[in-house]
């Protein structure tokens, strides 16, 4: 079976905009007969078949969502999800949920597919792979097409396009200086998304703590990994030096911190506090001692991000608003993981 053409793929082709083929296959006034005839022949030829919702590009409704998450195990992501699906369901909209499961190629493949007319906008987390290899032109590309993307999370720098985040950078300086206040002076760092920006971000918000109250960085109590796998591989040798905190940057990262320091016979928190990145029902009640964590608002993110795409979606022609970078901020929750405040 031949695979179907696209609108965009037809257009790249024949070196022509998406409309011109668009309104050729519709029969347009606007089109002159020789560039009809050109673009429904290698239409057809290429398998071509209309998507019925997708027929009138400039005026079309579908009045669905394309939400595109990289993990659908992580429980930051399902409560963004759940927010989105709340707000659009509110205001009508249907939601289209796809994984890119971190992977560049499916990420392009999940937009292009859904592009063709089958959604009216995209509300998404960049994937780890696209973040690795800063290759951004695919969200470009779909903007320019006149689809409106909000990045939520995870962004690509250098995309105009709306942006909801949470503040890495001061939420992870403000809960360094929360440890730093309690007594603490040998913080340790345990990341696992260090390819990622908002691991970068937490990472540089850690260090500007240290950096403010004098504290020497020691690069053997840091531990900056890009997976999960590498990060527990390594995380023992922490332990070899001389530890009273760790901040961890994400929510895999705070529970193997935890779990490592009991095996290693600390008491939590009289001999070392934690503070973890996390979101989700593990760290906060099914641990014992219960984390102490920063809450990163997944389905307030998701309500704010489903919001701002509604509204473009919603907006005339003539009064279309500049783009926006919301910042939710976060909240520390503090439980049993670290020593009370004196």
């Amino acid at each position: 079976m031949k695979a179907k053409a696209t609108l965009k793929q037809i257009a790249k082709e024949l070196n022509v905009s998406v409309s011109t083929v668009s309104k050729a296959l519709n029969d347009s006034p606007e089109i002159s007969e020789q560039t009809k005839i050109k673009i429904k022949e290698y239409a057809k030829l290429k398998n071509y078949k209309p998507n019925v919702i997708g027929l009138n590009l400039k005026n079309r409704k579908t009045k669905t969502i394309g939400v595109i998450i990289p993990n659908i195990l992580n429980s930051f992501f399902a409560k963004v999800f759940s927010g989105i699906e709340k707000v659009a369901d509110k205001k009508g909209y249907n939601v289209i949920t796809c994984i890119s499961n971190e992977s560049l190629e499916k990420e392009i493949h999940t937009l292009e597919m859904l592009s063709n007319g089958t959604i009216d906008g995209f509300i998404l987390s960049v994937s780890e792979e696209a973040q690795k290899l800063q290759e951004y032109n695919h969200f470009k590309e779909i903007i320019n097409d006149g689809t409106p993307i909000v990045m939520f999370d995870r962004i690509a720098e250098g995309v105009e396009c709306d942006k909801v985040v949470v503040d890495d950078f001061d939420s992870a300086l403000n809960s360094t200086q929360h440890l730093i206040n309690l007594g603490c002076k040998n913080i340790a760092l345990i990341s696992s998304v260090d390819n990622l920006s908002v691991g970068k971000l937490r990472a540089d918000g850690y260090l500007k703590a240290l950096e403010d109250n004098n504290i020497p960085v020691n690069e053997n109590i840091i531990l900056r990994t890009d997976s999960e796998e590498d990060m527990k591989s390594k995380i023992d040798a922490i332990f070899d030096h001389k530890i009273d905190a760790i901040f961890a940057l994400d929510e895999n990262d705070s529970v193997a911190a935890l779990r490592v320091s009991l095996k290693k016979g600390y008491r939590v928190p009289e001999d070392i506090s934690i503070i973890g990145f996390a979101d989700g029902i593990l760290a906060s009640r099914r641990l014992s001692p219960s984390l102490t964590t920063i809450s990163q608002h997944g389905i307030e993110i998701g309500e704010v991000a489903a919001k701002r795409l509604i509204s473009r979606l919603e907006e005339k022609e003539d009064e279309s608003s500049d783009y926006e970078t919301i910042v939710i901020k976060t909240k520390l929750k503090e439980r049993e993981s670290t020593r009370k405040s004196k």
